[in-house]
C-alpha cells in the first residue's frame, strides 16, 4: 500500500513541472498587464484596487467552499493575522496603484516586485544569520540597479521619481504581507488563506479611496473586470499553483517575465522608451531577483500565496 502511494506521488511530481512551468509563465504575463488595467480605469488608483478585490474575492471564497476547504473554520485563531495581512496588502495595493499612474510600467513592475528582495532580509534577521555570498551580491546589485532607475526618474520629472518611491514602498508593504501570510499558511490551505486575506483588504481600500476623494463608481467596467480576472484570478491563481511545484529559483527566473512584458506594453501603448540607465538598472535588479533565491531554505522559504504584482 505504501509503495503504491509513493509510486503515485513520484508520477505526479514528474508530471507537475511541465504544467507548473506553463502556469508560472502565464501567471507572470497576466500579472504584467495589471498596471495597464489600472491606467485604463476611470476611477481613482486606490478605488481600482478596491474593485480588483471586491470583484475577485467572492469567486475565491466560492472556490474554497467548492473545494471543501472550509475557509471560515480553518481560520480559527488566525483572524488577527489575516486582518493584519489584509491591511498590509491594502496599503501595498494603494501605494502601488498610485505609483503606477506616475511612473513607467516597467519601473512600477520592477519596484513593485521588490518584496522578492526585501522578504529574505526579514528571513536573515529572524534566523540571526548573515546572507550567503550570492544573496549579499543580489542585495548589492538591487541597490545599484534601484539607484540607477530612481536617478533616471528624477531626471525625467519629480512625478516619475514619486511614482518610483510609491512602488518601492509597495514592495516593502508587500513583504510585510508575506510575513503574516507565511504564519497563516502554516495552518491554512492556499486558496482559503488568499480568499480571507483578500476579504480583509476590501474595507480599508474603500475607506482610503473615499478619504482621498477618488471617483469610486466606474463608467467603464471592463478595465476593472480585466484587473480582477487577469491579475487577481488568473495571475495570482496560477502563481499559487506554480509555487507548490517549482523551486524558488525557477519562480525567481519566471518573475523576470513581468518587467519585460510590462516594458513592452509601456512602449507599445504609451511610447515609454527605456534609456541605457533604465536598461542597466533593470538588468541589475533582474540579476538580483535570481541570485537572492539561491541560498539556505530555512531563510528563503517560499513566499506565501500571492506573489505580485499585478
Amino acid at each position: 500500500m505504501h509503495e503504491s502511494a509513493a509510486t503515485r506521488k513520484t508520477v505526479l511530481l514528474q508530471r507537475a513541472p511541465v504544467a507548473a512551468l506553463v502556469a508560472v509563465a502565464v501567471a507572470n504575463i497576466a500579472l504584467a498587464f495589471g498596471p495597464l488595467f489600472v491606467r485604463l480605469t476611470d476611477v481613482g488608483p486606490v478605488a481600482a484596487g478596491f474593485w480588483r478585490l471586491a470583484l475577485a474575492t467572492p469567486i475565491l471564497l466560492g472556490a474554497a467552499f467548492v473545494m471543501g476547504q472550509k475557509p471560515i473554520a480553518s481560520a480559527k485563531g488566525l483572524w488577527w493575522i489575516l486582518a493584519i495581512a489584509g491591511l498590509a496588502f491594502a496599503a501595498d495595493l494603494a501605494s502601488w496603484h498610485v505609483g503606477i499612474v506616475r511612473t513607467t510600467l516597467a519601473n512600477s513592475t520592477l519596484f513593485g516586485n521588490s518584496a522578492t528582495l526585501i522578504y529574505p532580509i526579514y528571513g536573515f534577521l529572524a534566523a540571526r544569520m548573515w546572507p550567503s555570498r550570492p544573496q549579499a551580491a543580489a542585495l548589492l546589485l538591487a541597490a545599484v540597479g534601484g539607484g540607477l532607475l530612481l536617478g533616471r526618474s528624477a531626471e525625467l520629472s519629480s512625478r516619475h521619481l514619486a511614482g518610483d518611491l510609491f512602488c518601492l514602498l509597495a514592495g516593502i508593504l508587500y513583504a510585510v504581507y508575506f510575513i503574516f501570510m507565511a504564519r497563516a499558511r502554516e495552518r491554512m490551505a492556499p486558496v482559503p488563506a488568499l480568499a480571507l486575506s483578500s476579504l480583509a483588504t476590501i474595507p480599508p481600500l474603500l475607506i482610503l479611496a473615499i478619504v482621498l476623494g477618488e471617483d469610486i463608481l466606474p463608467g467603464n467596467w471592463w478595465p476593472l473586470v480585466g484587473l480582477a480576472v487577469v491579475s487577481q484570478l488568473i495571475g495570482q491563481g496560477l502563481m499559487i499553483y506554480a509555487l507548490g511545484h517549482l523551486s524558488p529559483l525557477v519562480v525567481g527566473l519566471a518573475l523576470l517575465l513581468q518587467p519585460i512584458v510590462a516594458a513592452t506594453i509601456g512602449w507599445i501603448v504609451y511610447d515609454e522608451r527605456l534609456g541605457f540607465a533604465d536598461l542597466l538598472g533593470a538588468a541589475l535588479i533582474a540579476a538580483a531577483l535570481v541570485l537572492v533565491r539561491r541560498g539556505p531554505k530555512e531563510v528563503l522559504a517560499p513566499a506565501p500565496q500571492e506573489p505580485k504584482s499585478g
